[in-house]
């Protein structure tokens, strides 16, 4: 491939370090495992500290030091050598003492006395004028830690955006690529009686080769986006831990130890206000899978009475608890069904983005509830589609309490190597991530794995291949992915065909359409249009939208941009939904105007994506009253 030495050069890091994931993956298990094992197996993290959010640690958000570095000068030097001592950002070294120790030492960096910033969040916080960078940034700061004999520590991160070195007092303890998926890493043995330091090189550039692309509809938000925590726990403890109900109505375990002692060790599954508890004992690999009839009182969870249990794992010194709703989730023909029942999904999508005039992906309890609640309370809507990455586990948690359900997905986004083993090597990865952090999540019942993907057979293989992960992962819920259609004219009328051969991969089709906005139909014929398919399968609207600046008003002759073409824009696609058979569900583009880089028309953008429905200061527009409404009638007639 063409492209400048730079770029040459960050690509075969990428990899390198996606072939080292690979290799750490594969010697965190077993070597009778991995003999056993067949080739299509999901890859796992080495460690997935399931419920760390809720686990005892220490917390290490808050005052952290930053220091740009655009050029990488804390990597390598400028022939391409390692860098020098002058230049090491991630050295335990106190750069004044040094320089006061020897007057010849040179240092061009000091972490101690560079700006702080609290954490999380992205760095257009620390600085707008990094609106548009997208390159490395170091973030350092010193905490006390005291370790215990017999206890393990790990170093847990929510997500940093996009790769992500880590350097404990001075030494590299891990590596990791993808902005919005958790990782940990172990420090036991590293960790000093007192005083340490960690180091993080958070790096937001991206090549051809990773998940996302570079080109994509949203900001960048670089930087150390979501919590830290120092994480202890005993020698053995709980790694994974999913507590659900099956299909047919028995609450079903799956428990995984890590640890010296993980074989043949004793478990207990409690779930004190149902008076249940279940007692099983791991294997030779440290699992514990069992099934028991469900308890009497049980209440499953749905929408308006999303009923939440505290459960607790307990094997040996360690005891996990989480708080999980019960529920089930299926298709039948062309319906999706929830504890049994037909739904239909009234949703719209969001972004992991605040409302405000300046967001900068700072989500936080509050900020989650503010936009859910929106979707919820004000839109009637009782489905949100977490686009266009894993949302963090704040929203999905506020997800939960508040009864929304929810799509989750990876972001395999328009212009991606569908060709590239280390491109699907970073999907699978990032997809296993998503779904053992959240599988004890009730709200979630679609994990996507891709969104406006052009038709190609390596991209269909690439996607397949994702679909099957999720099913080995997750086989309780269902597997979708939002595709392109096929349009058709024929005597004047106007056919959407959905025949994309991904579709045999899932249980529920998706379909972004713009028919109208994107395309120079007249919004009366919308609802004229035929949409078929010869796949006897549920079907979402995963997008539709117009954009529309918040106060334009135009009702005469409601030109593009205006809150008026948007509103009827909404009316005649509704029209034209109300139409589909098989459809099932709605999730249009887009709760809450968005920033995005694409968008520079000089009157109506100006960097951002107008498709909300409210403002991004939380201003609604005439579209967001036809929407609440159309879903205030289906609510009516479905008796909710």
């Amino acid at each position: 491939m063409n492209g400048t030495k730079g770029e040459k050069k960050m690509i075969t890091a990428i990899r390198t370090l996606l072939a080292l994931a690979a290799a750490l993956l594969l010697a965190a298990t077993p070597a009778a495992a991995q003999r056993d094992r067949p080739p299509a197996d999901p890859p796992r993290p080495a460690h997935i500290l399931a419920a760390a959010d809720l686990r005892p640690g220490l917390d290490l958000g808050g005052a952290w030091h930053w220091s740009i570095d655009p050029y990488r000068d804390g990597v390598a030097g400028f022939h391409g050598e390692p860098a020098g001592r002058g230049h090491r950002r991630f050295e335990d070294v106190v750069v004044a003492e040094a320089e006061a120790a020897d007057p010849h030492a040179l240092f061009e960096y000091d972490m101690a006395r560079s700006p702080l910033v609290d954490l999380p969040s992205s760095w257009i916080t620390h600085d707008p004028t990094l609106r548009h960078y997208d390159g490395l940034v170091w973030y350092q700061r010193r905490f006390d830690a005291a370790p215990r004999p017999g206890r393990r520590a790990f170093l847990r991160f929510g997500a940093v955006d996009y790769a992500a070195a880590v350097y404990l007092n001075g030494e590299l303890v891990g590596r990791h690529q993808g902005g919005f998926t958790p990782f940990a890493f172990e420090v036991t043995g590293r960790l000093r009686d007192g005083g340490n330091v960690v180091t993080v090189a958070a790096d937001a550039e991206r090549s051809a080769f990773t998940i996302p692309p570079p080109v994509t509809d949203w900001e960048t938000y670089g930087g150390i986006t979501r919590s830290v925590r120092l994480v202890e726990v005993p020698a053995t403890y709980v790694d994974d831990a999913w507590v659900r109900l099956t299909r047919d109505g028995r609450l079903a375990v799956t428990v995984r130890l890590d640890g010296a002692a993980a074989a043949g060790a004793p478990v207990r599954l409690l779930i004190p206000a149902l008076g249940f508890a279940l007692d099983g004992r791991t294997g030779a690999d440290g699992s514990w899978s069992a099934e028991a009839p469900a308890p009497t009182g049980l209440e499953r969870w749905q929408p308006g009475r999303p009923t939440l249990y505290d459960v607790e794992i307990a094997a040996g010194e360690d005891v996990l608890r989480d708080r999980i709703g019960f529920r089930t989730v299926s298709v039948e023909g062309e319906r999706i069904l929830l504890n049994g029942r037909p739904v239909f999904l009234r949703g719209v999508s969001l972004h992991e983005e605040e409302i405000g005039a300046e967001p900068t992906r700072a989500t936080t309890p509050a900020s989650a509830r503010a936009l859910l609640t929106e979707a919820r309370d004000g839109l009637h809507a009782n489905f949100v589609r977490l686009a266009h990455y894993p949302h963090s586990e704040v929203m999905t948690r506020a997800a939960d309490e508040l009864g929304l359900l929810v799509w989750s997905e990876i972001p395999v986004y328009w212009r991606i190597a569908f060709d590239s083993p280390e491109t699907l090597a970073a999907a699978r990865l990032m997809l296993a991530e998503n779904i053992l952090r959240d599988r004890n999540r009730a709200s979630i019942i679609l994990w996507s794995v891709g969104n406006e993907t052009p038709v190609s057979a390596p991209r269909t293989r690439f996607l397949a291949r994702l679909a099957a992960d999720v099913r080995a992962h997750d086989p309780s819920r269902l597997v979708t992915a939002a595709l392109l259609n096929r349009r058709e004219e024929r005597d004047g009328r106007v056919e959407m065909v959905i025949d994309d051969p991904l579709v045999p991969d899932l249980d529920v089709m998706a379909v972004n359409t713009y028919n109208g906005w994107y395309s120079r139909d007249p919004l009366s014929a919308l609802p004229g249009f035929v949409w078929r398919s010869d796949h006897a399968k549920p079907l979402i609207l995963s997008e539709f939208g117009a954009d529309a600046l918040a106060g334009f008003r135009d009702p005469g002759r409601m030109p593009r941009y205006s809150e008026d073409y948007q509103a009827e824009y909404y009316r005649q696609t509704l029209a034209m939904a109300d139409r589909i058979p098989f459809l099932a569900g709605l999730s249009p583009w887009i709760l809450k105007d968005f920033r995005s880089p694409r968008r520079q028309h000089p009157v109506y953008q100006r960097g951002w994506n107008r498709k909300g429905l409210i403002s991004e200061t939380g201003v609604r527009k005439l579209a967001f009253a036809v929407l609440a409404e159309h879903y205030r009638r289906r609510a009516q007639g479905e008796g909710e």
